[in-house]
């Protein structure tokens, strides 16, 4: 059953199709578009409401078919990865946008989609856990909620922090979920900018597990570098309990859902930043039974020391994102530099977050009062815009 912000999105995707409109959802990966197309069919089809799914793999036949139904209004809700923005996907009476997991979308990508149809109304959603304070300026133009709960029957996750000595003990603990029926995943941190050195790092982790530690079961890996065909067969296989163990880069840590792994071992935890721990270990506990995470780390600084702490003490992801924003700073806090959130050179987002709110209302103010700052006063500010963005934007 679908919860969460799913649902959310799948109820108003109801109001937008019943309202007379279309609906698109767009995903980052194609795994997670066919997860909302299962979830959003089962809800919806009883209600005549037709969903089609788009992903760059579909055949050219297929695609060409979609289109045509999509245009003429035959699709109500379309499903997909980023082949929803290409030029010819045309819909007839686009109502409602609603992006997946927006921090990896830029803003451009979100004024392409939002284009496709007579200004509809744009709802973006994600699973990370925005202090509200960094969402006020990441997503200043719109409306925020929060949903602050887990859904029911969501089990705690207990989370322990073992350093190198103890490797012993969690690989026969992991024996032991798996001898129980439960999976596991094992995920190994990226190195920045050095794909060659993450596929080596997987591919020696994938063997010492297969061959040493755990040759009586079937493990597989998972990396950034396989043909996006290939991770999704293996997620599937995951999903249908063929593989015992999926060791892995980040690439699982977004709504990617198997109710049977009950066991998460990160490896160099202390490489990871704390909103993204949390992401990962949201993986597990997703089904009925009791699951862990354990966070292998090296290093005993007082940060790490630190962030290994707040792990272990708290699964309220709201309280774990303003942790990491301030032992980090904002520039490292998703982990790229991509997502557009402002450099700022001498604000401090966590510290000046009263100064920041305050200049917010102020420009929201002039906006409302003098939207293309024509008047008097406001001569100074449009010139330093100017200079700032031209690049950007026309004054």
């Amino acid at each position: 059953m679908a919860h969460g912000k799913t649902i959310v999105s799948i109820i108003a995707a109801y109001k937008a199709v019943k309202s007379g409109y279309q609906m698109t959802i767009m995903a980052p990966t194609a795994i997670l578009a066919s997860q909302h197309m299962e979830e959003y069919s089962k809800v919806l089809s009883p209600f005549g409401i037709r969903c089609e799914l788009l992903t760059s793999s579909i055949t050219k036949k297929k695609k060409e078919e979609i289109l045509a139904r999509l245009a003429s209004g035959e699709i109500d809700i379309l499903i997909g990865t980023h082949a929803i923005l290409e030029e010819n996907v045309v819909f007839k009476n686009l109502g409602l946008v609603v992006t997946d997991e927006q921090h990896r979308f830029g803003v451009r990508q979100r004024k392409v989609i939002s284009g496709k149809g007579e200004n509809p109304d744009v709802l973006v959603m994600t699973a990370t856990p925005i202090p509200r304070t960094l969402a006020l300026i990441l997503y200043g133009d719109l409306d925020i909620s929060i949903i602050d709960e887990l859904p029911p029957n969501r089990k705690k996750i207990d989370t322990f922090a073992v350093t190198r000595g103890m490797e012993e003990r969690v690989n026969n603990f992991v024996k032991k979920q798996i001898e129980e029926g439960r999976q596991a995943y094992i995920v190994c941190p990226l190195v920045e900018e050095n794909e060659e050195l993450n596929l080596k790092s997987v591919i020696e982790l994938a063997e010492k597990y297969k061959t040493d530690i755990f040759p009586e079961y079937r493990v597989e890996y998972l990396h950034g570098k396989m043909r996006p065909k290939e991770k999704d067969a293996i997620m599937e296989e995951f999903k249908n309990g063929n593989i015992d163990i999926l060791i892995s880069t980040t690439v699982i840590e977004v709504g990617v859902n198997v109710p049977n792994a009950s066991i998460m071992v990160i490896e160099n935890a202390e490489r990871f930043g704390l909103a993204q721990l949390h992401q990962l270990r949201g993986r597990v506990g997703r089904g009925e039974y009791q699951s862990y995470c354990i966070l292998k780390y090296q290093g005993n600084s007082e940060v790490i020391r630190q962030r290994m702490k707040v792990m272990q003490e708290t699964n309220d992801g709201f309280v774990i994102s303003e942790k990491d924003l301030e032992l980090r700073g904002s520039g490292e806090f998703f982990g790229t530099k991509q997502h557009g959130l402002p450099e700022f050179k001498i604000a401090n987002l966590f510290e000046d977050m009263p100064m920041l709110k305050m200049v917010q209302s102020l420009a929201i103010k002039i906006l409302q009062d003098d939207p293309k700052l024509e008047k008097d006063e406001n001569k100074l500010l449009k010139r330093m815009v100017k200079e700032k963005f031209e690049d950007r934007i026309e004054i």
